[in-house]
């Protein structure tokens, strides 16, 4: 994402500070932030959250979808897709919210790693609401039916009690009458991690063995002596091969992002190699990579990422999603057609999610009290498709709008910006970068060596002003 044409001029300001009735779908680490930057603004919140507790995918479960591939509309939805080993593959000093730094915290089971498995983070997003009082505005075990705009602007809300079958499946009850509320605004913090993409590969409809997503990958014990391939080159599919060769009879990893003869064997692996993409499959077991290697599977493994989903927004077709393209969104949060009662958080990828949460927030927030304006709607389309046509001149696909990698910080500056808070810390920026480049070097063992003690020093000398993590 290119903003570097972006004013970072402040934005005209409003003496006549508002108060609105605000509905927040979905209590995870997005979800969460909003709540408490909107109070903060003066705001009257509820947060609709459809499971029993707050961290949204953060929530693990070892429990799995009956499909597989997650491709029947009906099926039962399991939210989280963690799977039990799960580490970050981001610094716990970069993660963390800006006032809210994610340290050691004293505690039972708590875990002290740099790189910490899922549930600390869980526990993080638990902390983090007891400390704001955020878990007091949302309504737990809440599914949303339905969003729709009304004829005077506002927003309706219709919401059913949901409960939890016995492998701790979300389902809503059949005998619970619907609620409708009335909302000035709704923000979308329903995540992206649960309805998956799935790669297109050519015979694959006559191929015998199995195949699935992982978002329903838990444990590998099931793959023991299996000859699996896993698609993809992402930080899932770079986890989940690793975590199934002990146990599998041969991984196989393919990727659309290498040059198609790659064919490599993982050193200090003996039964995992890397391949470039499938080029077809065969109804007699035989899959063929681009490198023009053929092997027997018993399981294709898509860890192919997931599509933007919202089944209960209903915005006249105002907004759309076309190839993982959400729009038109200005600046990624904003339909400008419904702004600004209508906003997104949390649909940029490849970033530091829970910092850019809280900076599209505080600006959603600030917009919505009327103490910081938007442009006009004319203005935010234009801005809009001059983004668009840069995508399209750097021959960047329509899927990668939401991909903002490097540009992350720039874009939180800009936002920091037009709310007149402090943007990125120097230290996180650089953190992240040394993160990255570790873990491209030492695909193994980043997690657990590194090389930015000094920027580890002074991301807690920086954490010091904030009364969370001092008194610790």
């Amino acid at each position: 994402m290119n903003i570097s044409a972006i004013n970072l001029a402040m934005p005209p300001t409003s003496l006549s500070v508002k108060s609105r009735h605000v509905a927040v779908i979905g209590a995870g680490a997005a979800g969460l932030v909003a709540a408490r930057e909107l109070r903060r603004e003066g705001h009257s919140v509820v947060v609709f959250e459809r499971g029993h507790e707050v961290g949204g995918t953060w929530v693990y479960t070892p429990q799995v979808e009956p499909d597989p591939l997650g491709l029947d509309p009906d099926r039962p939805i399991i939210h989280s897709s963690l799977y039990s080993s799960l580490r970050t593959n981001l610094p716990r000093e970069v993660m963390g919210y800006i006032d809210f730094p994610f340290v050691t915290r004293p505690g039972e089971n708590r875990d002290p790693r740099r790189y910490p498995g899922h549930r600390e983070v869980l526990l993080y997003l638990k902390d983090f609401a007891r400390e704001f009082g955020v878990e007091e505005m949302v309504r737990f075990e809440t599914d949303v039916i339905k969003v729709g705009i009304l004829g005077d602007g506002k927003w309706k809300v219709r919401s059913k009690k949901s409960s939890f079958n016995d492998n701790n499946e979300i389902i809503s009850k059949s005998n619970a009458e619907f609620d409708d509320e009335i909302y000035d605004a709704v923000v979308v913090c329903n995540g992206h991690y649960t309805e998956p993409r799935i790669a297109d590969i050519p015979g694959i409809n006559l191929w015998p063995g199995k195949q699935m997503h992982s978002h329903n990958y838990r444990i590998p014990e099931p793959f023991r002596d299996q000859v699996v391939i896993v698609i993809g080159s992402s930080a899932s599919a770079v986890d989940i091969c690793r975590d199934i060769a002990p146990f599998a009879k041969e991984v196989h990893v393919a990727s659309r992002s290498v040059a198609d003869e790659t064919y490599t064997k993982q050193p200090g692996y003996n039964n995992l190699w890397f391949h470039s993409m499938i080029d077809h499959a065969h109804e007699d077991g035989a899959v063929v990579f681009r490198n023009g290697k053929t092997v027997l599977a018993d399981l294709i493994m898509h860890c192919t990422g997931y599509k933007y989903h919202f089944p209960f927004l209903d915005t006249k077709g105002i907004v759309t999603v076309d190839d993982n393209c959400l729009g038109p969104l200005y600046k990624h949060v904003f339909p400008p057609a419904l702004a600004p009662y209508l906003s997104f958080i949390g649909i940029p990828w490849k970033i530091v999610p829970f910092p850019l949460f809280e900076f599209q927030s505080k600006w959603i927030a600030s917009i919505l009290s009327g103490r910081i304006t938007l442009p006009s709607q004319k203005e935010m389309m234009e801005d809009i498709l001059a983004f668009y046509s840069t995508l399209e001149v750097s021959s960047i696909p329509k899927r990668y709008t939401h991909c903002i990698g490097q540009s992350q910080f720039e874009y939180n500056n800009w936002l920091a910006t037009q709310c007149g808070c402090q943007g990125v810390e120097k230290w996180r920026e650089a953190m992240y970068s040394m993160a990255s480049v570790n873990r491209s070097l030492r695909p193994e063992m980043y997690r657990d060596e590194w090389d930015d003690h000094h920027l580890v020093s002074e991301a807690y000398e920086d954490f010091m002003k904030y009364p969370s993590a001092s008194n610790l």
